[in-house]
């Protein structure tokens, strides 16, 4: 029925809405949604964590050979396992023991979530304990090797340094090496 007025006529005075026990669960259900979203991302951000520090060490490596193969400088970079960082730097001085501040070119510290294992070299020496240097320059890396990683789990992943082909890759697990070779020794 319409009043003269235009407007509809109410036949009683029901409210339409929730009851409080309507709006407490569908607040539940969604704060077990969002409780479930947030595990979710956590878990994927300590992956990516993983594997944003792994792929940087990665590129710092590759960065270090390709810059050596275009030009006639040497690089090294050097991997503190006590300390859990690395660093790359154009190798300027004479005596390589000592690292001088103008040739860093980056620095980086791995996280809980990415611990430096040890490392292997392709002639077969080995170090958990102290450091470990990848050298290279116009001709290639002076020795090749494998640097393992651990990640959240324990798992391991190795980054493998190629010293005849300069190819340095990430493998999941701990892989084998090579035997060593000559680098002047062709491979048919």
């Amino acid at each position: 029925m319409r009043t003269p007025h235009g407007h509809n006529r109410r036949s009683g005075s029901r409210i339409l809405g929730f009851t409080l026990a309507e709006l407490l669960v569908v607040l539940a259900v969604i704060s077990l949604l969002i409780m479930l979203a947030q595990l979710h991302l956590f878990g994927l951000l300590r992956k990516s964590t993983f594997r944003a520090q792994v792929q940087e060490l990665v590129s710092t490596m590759q960065m270090a050979a390709s810059a050596a193969a275009e030009s006639d400088r040497r690089y090294e970079v050097i991997l503190d396992i006590p300390e859990q960082s690395y660093l790359l730097r154009q190798i300027t001085n004479p005596d390589l023991s000592e690292v001088l501040d103008e040739e860093i070119i980056l620095q980086a510290n791995l996280s809980s979530s990415c611990r430096l294992a040890y490392v292997e070299f392709d002639d077969r020496q080995y170090t958990n304990d102290g450091q470990a240097k990848f050298r290279t320059g116009h001709t290639g890396w002076a020795y090749g090797g494998k640097i393992v990683l651990l990640d959240e789990q324990g798992q391991p992943h190795s980054i493998v340094v190629n010293r005849l082909n300069r190819i340095v890759a990430l493998e999941q697990g701990n892989v084998g090496l090579p035997e060593p070779r000559l680098k002047n020794e062709l491979l048919f």
